[in-house]
């Protein structure tokens, strides 16, 4: 048995190092073979991955951080049958909570994978900007957009604060987008201050954004909502935490296998940049194995 252990050295004020050294630790006295991966920036460790899954050698892959390392590996694993364990790590963490495995020791997470199988889920594949990228959660463009846009401009906050500044400071100023949709054949053109396309059903660390994807259908949950006011928004905005908003009369909600989306407008998902609109994105069943509690 031989896994890679991928960890983000700065995710959680270094946390993540030090969990990652006690998974390692625990698979060592199982007489499991470890490959450590931690380099010292995202393409470094996404290249490390690559090399190791390409020596043919690698039976399971542990991500020890949060979903943009989750996402890294995604890319290298997608379509492939070596499974990926995640032990949270992160802000938002939510690959792992909608995997149940959020809140695991690394005691629980070395016994999961060393007593039961990893399961396939659907991931989404997205072809923006030439390239071709895929995606385990949410895939997003409007209003939350230009809030990761805007925090990730600044250098001098640090985890979620610098979201609910951005999120302060964008509110204000935002106005909704047009779209162009174009869903498994059903043509929609639309004022939106947000849509998002769901793999699973929570980002931003546990915003329930679209409460009944489930990641073994083999479609997307897509969430349109249409403009609102934005004192209606900061009012509604809450019920995301509990997915209760779905019930608001500019919320629409629908399944998709395939969505190609146009707007003068950026994307994002799992937290991660994946550049400006057009798009087309694609569920893909079984494209991923994992383990789930």
């Amino acid at each position: 048995m031989h896994w890679a252990i991928i960890v983000n050295p700065h995710s959680g004020k270094r946390r993540a190092l030090v969990l990652g050294h006690e998974v390692r630790e625990l698979a060592a006295a199982k007489n499991i073979e470890i490959s450590w991966i931690s380099g010292a920036s995202a393409l470094e460790s996404a290249n490390s991955l690559r090399a190791s899954i390409s020596s043919g050698t690698i039976d399971a892959v542990v991500v020890v951080g949060g979903d943009g390392l989750v996402n890294l590996a995604v890319q290298e694993l997608a379509g492939t049958s070596i499974p990926m364990a995640v032990l949270a790590a992160g802000t938002g963490n939510d690959f792992a909570r909608s995997s149940k495995t959020f809140g695991l020791t690394p005691t629980a997470l070395v016994d999961l994978m060393t007593s039961h199988n990893p399961v396939a889920i659907d991931a989404g594949r997205v072809f923006v900007a030439d390239q071709e990228r895929w995606f385990v959660q949410i895939l997003s463009t409007g209003f939350d957009s230009m809030v990761n846009e805007r925090a990730n401009r600044f250098t001098w906050l640090k985890g979620k604060m610098k979201y609910n500044v951005a999120t302060a400071l964008e509110l204000p100023r935002f106005q909704p987008k047009s779209y162009s949709i174009s869903a498994d054949g059903r043509e929609i053109t639309t004022k939106a201050m947000l849509v998002a396309i769901a793999n699973g059903a929570t980002y931003g660390g546990g915003m329930q954004i679209c409460p009944d994807a489930d990641r073994h259908d083999g479609l997307f949950d897509v969430l349109v909502l249409h403009p609102v006011p934005i004192l209606e928004f900061i009012r509604v905005f809450p019920k995301v935490f509990k997915g209760t908003h779905v019930t608001h009369p500019k919320v629409e909600i629908f399944r998709a296998r395939s969505i190609s989306i146009s707007a003068d407008a950026v994307a994002y998902a799992d937290g991660e940049r994946y550049g400006d609109l057009p798009l087309r994105a694609e569920s893909i069943p079984q494209a991923l194995y994992t383990w789930v509690c």
